[in-house]
C-alpha cells in the first residue's frame, strides 16, 4: 500500500481532484538558458498558477527561492536530473538533487529524467532506481520522464518503443511517467494501455500547430495529462493558456474564461511582459 504521505502528495498534484494532471516544466533554464528576465520569473509563476496549472517542476535552487504565497493552489515539483545544451553529450543526465533536499523544500513530487538509448543509460537506469527507493522511503511521488533520445534510437514516436518506456519507469519505481507522444497521435492510445502507471504527454506538436487542440487529441487517447513547458512560457499570455489547456486536461466543457471565473481585473498586469 501507499504511505499516507505518498497519498497525500498524489493528491495534491491534481487540482480537481480528478487525478489529471497539466504540469508546466521550467527546468529549461539550466539547459538552455534563460526562460523570461530574472524580474519576470515570478510574474511568470503567478500567471501559471492564476491559470490553473496543477504544478510547476523546478530545479532546487528556484524552489528554494520561491516567495511562499505564490504556490497557495499549485504543487511543485522538484527536479532531479540536468545537463546543458553546451555539454559533449546533451543526452548524459546527472542527479543534481536528491529527495531529501526535494522534502525540505516542501515538494509534492520529484521527477527524474532518463534518455533510453544514449551512451549513459545504464548509470541514468541506476540513478532512476536509486531515487525510487529514497521516494519510497520518504513517502515522496516520482515522476520519471524517459524519452527515446541517443544514437540507437531510429524511431523516437515509435508507440512499441514509448510503451517500452513506460514499462521502464513503472517497473524501476515511478509513479507516473512523462514520455514523447506517438505518432499519429491515435497510437499513444497503445502506449496508454500498455503502460501500468499514468502517463503524461510531453510537450506540444512538432509540427508547431494549435496546442489546444493537440492536447485535447492527446488527452482523448488516455493519457492522464499534460506536461508542456516551452509552448507555455513563451507564449503572449501564459494565464490564458494554462486556462485552455486546463479545461482540456480536467474536461471541463468550453474552457475557462480566466477573467470571469478567477475575477482577475488585473489580469494584464500579471502576465505583461512574461512571453
Amino acid at each position: 500500500m501507499l504511505k499516507t504521505g505518498k497519498l497525500l502528495r498524489l493528491r495534491r498534484l491534481s487540482l480537481a481532484g480528478d487525478d489529471r494532471h497539466l504540469l508546466v516544466p521550467l527546468d529549461h533554464s539550466v539547459s538552455d538558458g534563460p526562460i523570461v528576465p530574472a524580474d519576470k520569473w515570478d510574474d511568470l509563476l503567478r500567471a501559471l498558477v492564476a491559470g490553473g496549472a496543477d504544478g510547476i517542476i523546478v530545479h532546487k535552487g528556484r524552489a528554494s527561492a520561491l516567495p511562499p504565497d505564490i504556490l497557495k493552489n499549485c504543487a511543485l515539483v522538484v527536479h532531479l536530473s540536468a545537463s546543458t545544451a553546451r555539454s559533449a553529450d546533451v543526452h548524459a543526465k546527472v542527479l543534481v538533487a536528491d529527495v531529501e533536499e526535494a522534502l525540505r523544500l516542501g515538494a509534492d513530487a520529484v521527477s527524474v529524467h532518463v534518455n533510453i538509448g544514449s551512451d549513459t543509460e545504464a548509470q541514468q537506469l541506476a540513478d532512476l532506481g536509486a531515487v525510487a527507493r529514497s521516494c519510497d522511503a520518504w513517502g515522496m511521488p516520482l515522476i520519471a520522464m524517459v524519452y527515446p533520445r541517443g544514437p540507437r534510437i531510429e524511431d523516437p514516436r515509435d508507440p512499441a518503443l514509448l510503451a517500452h518506456l513506460a514499462n521502464v519507469a513503472a517497473d524501476l519505481g515511478a509513479d507516473m511517467v512523462k514520455t514523447s507522444v506517438a505518432l499519429p497521435i491515435d497510437r499513444m492510445a497503445e502506449v496508454v494501455a500498455n503502460s501500468p502507471i499514468p502517463v503524461l504527454a510531453a510537450g506540444g506538436p512538432p509540427d508547431g500547430s494549435d496546442l489546444v487542440e493537440y492536447g485535447a487529441a492527446v488527452m482523448a487517447t488516455g493519457c492522464r495529462g499534460l506536461a508542456i513547458g516551452r509552448r507555455i512560457f513563451s507564449a503572449p499570455s501564459p494565464a490564458a493558456l494554462v486556462s485552455r489547456l486546463a479545461a482540456v486536461v480536467h474536461g471541463v466543457p468550453g474552457g475557462n474564461d480566466i477573467t470571469d471565473d478567477m475575477h482577475m481585473t488585473n489580469y494584464s498586469t500579471i502576465v505583461a511582459g512574461v512571453a
